[in-house]
């Protein structure tokens, strides 16, 4: 079987790797749209155009099922992906949002991008269960991940300075709303001590268990809209190896 998953860039890897410690036979398939990243600035309308695009790049790579790793996608294209393609199509939030559920003792805390924390898909979906939530923007952490920097000073203080006002508020659970936070997990863990931390990922995977054939070669494809100049580097602190990463052509817009 093979399963597509797309991200705005090296995040959704995160979920990737989840997937294939769960199903080890499946063939996998990976677009990071590393030219226009980060999604998490883009109107509706843009990641709307862009979902649609990496998706059609992942029918013609033949997936039978696809997850959408990006969170910002998933607040605002998962419906419309859904009527468009023929294969069942998953996203991280309401995943995140179920595994919260089961952890909470009343207050959540949701970190994400401007555009997921502006589309109130978590918030939305937690507060309908009655629990007390707040979210916060922390554009800085994609960027941060991006050039490497998941531990040490520079990371712990940008950490400080997006979660205080969330540790001041004593939320009990803590919504990763981005597949790039997980890289950072181990800085934000420490920063709030206590708080469980649900990574989206590990979810995901879960999610889609019922859904998958763990049939195929096992093979592992990795295509990105561009390369940056540290690309390989971030796919082997993911994936933990090394696998060469190709590049998309064909159906992006700018």
């Amino acid at each position: 079987m093979r399963v597509g998953v797309f991200d705005s860039g090296v995040g959704g890897l995160t979920v990737l790797k989840a997937l294939r410690e769960r199903f080890r036979r499946i063939d996998l398939v990976y677009l990071g749209d590393t030219a226009r990243v980060p999604y998490g600035i883009r109107s509706a309308e843009t990641v709307v155009r862009y979902a649609l695009e990496c998706a059609e790049f992942l029918k013609e790579k033949g997936v039978e099922l696809l997850v959408v790793a990006c969170n910002t996608a998933s607040a605002y294209a998962l419906e419309t992906l859904r009527r468009e393609l023929p294969f069942p199509v998953f996203g991280v939030i309401e995943p995140g949002v179920k595994r919260a559920l089961e952890l909470s003792r009343g207050k959540v805390g949701v970190i994400g991008t401007p555009a997921t924390v502006r589309s109130g898909a978590y918030q939305e979906a937690l507060s309908a269960a009655g629990l007390e939530v707040y979210a916060k923007a922390c554009p800085l952490f994609v960027p941060l991940v991006e050039e490497g920097l998941t531990e040490g000073e520079i990371a712990r203080k940008v950490v400080e300075h997006y979660l205080k006002e969330l540790k001041e508020k004593r939320v009990d659970t803590l919504i990763l709303g981005c597949t790039h936070y997980p890289l950072l997990k181990g800085v934000i863990s420490d920063y709030m001590e206590g708080v469980s931390v649900v990574d989206s990922s590990e979810a995901v995977s879960e999610s889609v268990r019922p859904f998958v054939k763990d049939e195929g070669n096992g093979e592992t494809e990795l295509y990105f809209t561009d390369f940056s100049q540290n690309l390989e580097q971030a796919v082997e602190l993911i994936l933990g190896r090394p696998v060469e990463p190709r590049l998309a052509k064909g159906v992006f817009s700018a």
